[in-house]
């Protein structure tokens, strides 16, 4: 059976850290709400009130929310004239970078030694 290399250990360690803010932005629970609002809200974007009036959020809470989201590459954001419109961009490579993550992580996992024994029969 083929074992994991410190390569292998090292390659994952590097992707923990590149999506650490992706991690961070979804691990929220209010943030996860808000990105199921906006999978539920207009194509061409949502604006921070529109938002809040369907949460039980201020505009401040709701704005300071969806820049950790913007901040993190799973929202993006388009003005026009004095509004601001965030939006869900389905390229979004951050999105793609967690899915090569897990993956890598399952993987690493099929090589990991069975350590479910009872430890008195050693």
């Amino acid at each position: 059976m083929p074992e994991n290399t410190l390569e292998d250990i090292k390659q994952l360690e590097a992707e923990f850290k590149s999506c650490q803010k992706t991690l961070t932005a979804i691990g929220d629970q209010t943030r996860q709400h808000l990105l199921c609002i906006m999978l539920k809200g207009e194509c061409h974007g949502s604006r921070v009130v529109d938002i809040a009036q369907k949460t039980n959020l201020s505009r401040p809470a709701v704005s300071h929310h969806m820049q950790i989201l913007k901040d993190a590459g799973i929202v993006k954001v388009r003005k026009e004239g004095t509004c601001v419109y965030y939006y869900l961009d389905p390229t979004d490579n951050e999105l793609n970078n967690l899915i090569i993550l897990f993956q890598d992580i399952k993987n690493i996992m099929k090589y990991v030694p069975d350590r479910s024994g009872d430890l008195n029969n050693l």
